[in-house]
């Protein structure tokens, strides 16, 4: 060995395929037995050794002494340090890219999160913008209503003091005013000073169309009260009929499909 360079070479051989073979299991630390053999075996070893015998300028025997980082199998195989540094994994790509890689994801992560709760912020004072506006809106119609209601129920009421003026002392004469609107179909008429009517009677209201040859509409049966007043809310008429006119006819109880003359009360 000492000597032979292709011995040195094949012993080195063989001790890389048994450092190879002992890495398919696991590594213990060697027993004494073991141990105290293997210093006994180099012992001898050192003893044999020759004094005149010439020194070799490529000597590999130092191996043969227990280096540091030397390992030993369960079995008792020695593993030279550095062949498990030459067949010892090296680190790929992928241990070094991976860390990186999970940054990236947490920062993205980060921003996207940060994105998402802002415009979940943005539309949360948009909403209570809209819920605001909505709610004055909503307190406007109510107000609206109200007003509306009160006008109806000051206009219907049957209490309520109807005075006609006129000029001098002259008697009030009995007056209509109605309001309509065509395209709804909806008619608030009030009367005054009406003259009482007779048993079996009755007031009805007509709707002139302006259409030409359109026949009288009726728009509601009434009677006055002990003053006079009368009143026609919200009369089931069509849709869309223009008015040409109304009038005011008497008919018998229940009332008629076609005017009877004379037309009391009549308006453009």
């Amino acid at each position: 060995m000492a000597q032979s360079a292709d011995a040195r070479r094949e012993l080195a051989e063989i001790q890389g395929d048994l450092a190879i073979y002992a890495h398919t299991v696991d590594l213990h630390s060697p027993p004494v037995q073991v141990r105290e053999r293997l210093m006994k075996q180099l012992a001898r070893e050192k003893k044999a050794v020759p004094i005149d015998r010439p020194a070799v300028a490529e000597t590999r025997a130092p191996e043969a002494a227990i280096r540091p980082g030397t390992i030993f199998t369960e079995s008792g195989a020695i593993v030279p340090s550095y062949v498990t540094e030459e067949i010892a994994p090296k680190r790929g790509i992928a241990s070094r890219v991976l860390p990186w890689v999970g940054w990236a994801l947490a920062a993205g992560l980060a921003v996207t999160t940060g994105m998402l709760y802002r415009e979940r912020v943005a539309m949360r004072e948009s909403m209570r913008g809209a819920m605001t506006t909505q709610a004055s809106r909503i307190d406007q119609l109510t107000a609206d209503v109200a007003a509306a209601r009160q006008v109806m129920e000051t206009m219907t009421d049957s209490s309520a003091m109807r005075v006609t003026l006129t000029k001098g002392k002259t008697a009030p004469v009995p007056q209509g005013r109605a309001t309509y609107v065509a395209s709804k179909g909806t008619l608030i008429f009030l009367a005054s000073n009406l003259e009482p009517l007779q048993p079996g009677k009755t007031y009805e209201l007509w709707l002139i169309p302006a259409a030409a040859g359109g026949s009288p509409i009726p728009a509601g049966m009434f009677r006055p009260d002990e003053r006079g007043n009368a009143s026609v809310i919200m009369p089931t008429l069509p849709k869309g009929v223009e008015a040409k006119a109304f009038g005011v006819t008497v008919e018998n109880e229940g009332g008629a499909t076609t005017p009877t003359q004379p037309i009391l009360l009549t308006g453009e």
